[in-house]
């Protein structure tokens, strides 16, 4: 089947479990979505090395023992591609995806995979003790809908179990419009599923606030231009001169504020 190239914005995503990523940050020589399209399969951190959270993915190290913890320790031996990969449930039906906080695009799993997916609230490094299966969402939902967690906070938390292939367990991409006409694009047009595009993340950055991600962020995002775009961070990110820490928060200050409805 020829995936099917949208022309049109997402206006809505109904229910479904999200995987967020930042297509056009770096990854073995290569953007991060061109090693997706390389490998065919959306991977764990356990097998990627990077992460747009914490990077605890090793042996002994907080994610590890938290993944010990939630599955009873199923995982303690299993190699990395072996090992969940994570996402959210997208309960409000969100354009932008279900958990915005790790990355500007993201990957709609087709409603089957839901059998092997478990969920939490809140997030795996909160320790949580409200874990369960799709039968929990109605609770999970509940609680993060009371939570009064910030924006970026407050997602229903998805460990899909077994492998995520594009051609099978996908039902699209969906990319910030910066990266429409692009190597991105390109790059996501052989993953074998549908590509779709939401309204786009833009913002001035004379309207960061240093307190939100600290001034370091707030600095680092003026120093980027008076516009900040997903495309903008990635460029930065890919020159590797600097901090991939500091960058991400400038990712955090451009998701919670800088939602938009506008057409590149």
């Amino acid at each position: 089947m020829t995936p099917h190239r949208s022309t049109e914005s997402v206006s809505e995503c109904p229910p479904a479990v999200t995987l967020q990523f930042h297509p056009d940050w770096p990854h073995a020589g290569r953007t991060v979505i061109e090693s997706m399209a390389h490998d065919g399969a959306y991977r764990s951190q356990f097998a990627t090395g990077i992460s747009n959270g914490g990077l605890t993915a090793f042996a002994g190290g907080d994610r590890w023992q938290w993944e010990s913890r939630l599955f009873d320790g199923r995982y303690d031996q299993s190699e990395p591609h072996e090992r969940p990969v994570y996402g959210a449930w997208n309960r409000n039906a969100d354009p932008y995806g279900g958990a915005i906080r790790f990355g500007s695009s993201y990957v709609v799993l087709k409603p089957a995979v839901l059998d092997r997916i478990t969920f939490c609230f809140p997030d795996s490094v909160f320790e949580p003790t409200d874990f369960g299966d799709r039968d929990a969402l109605p609770h999970l939902c509940a609680l993060a809908d009371a939570s009064g967690f910030d924006d970026l906070d407050d997602c229903v938390e998805a460990h899909v179990h077994g492998p995520v292939r594009f051609d099978e367990d996908v039902d699209a991409v969906v990319l910030d419009p910066t990266f429409r006409e692009t190597a991105i694009e390109s790059a996501a047009s052989s993953l074998g599923c549908n590509i779709r595009f939401h309204r786009g993340f833009r913002l001035m950055t004379s309207d960061f606030d240093p307190l939100y991600r600290g001034a370091e962020s707030a600095t680092l995002a003026q120093a980027l231009g008076p516009v900040l775009t997903p495309a903008i961070i990635g460029d930065a990110a890919r020159t590797g001169s600097h901090d991939l820490q500091t960058l991400k928060r400038v990712w955090h200050c451009l998701a919670r504020f800088g939602r938009t409805t506008y057409e590149v």
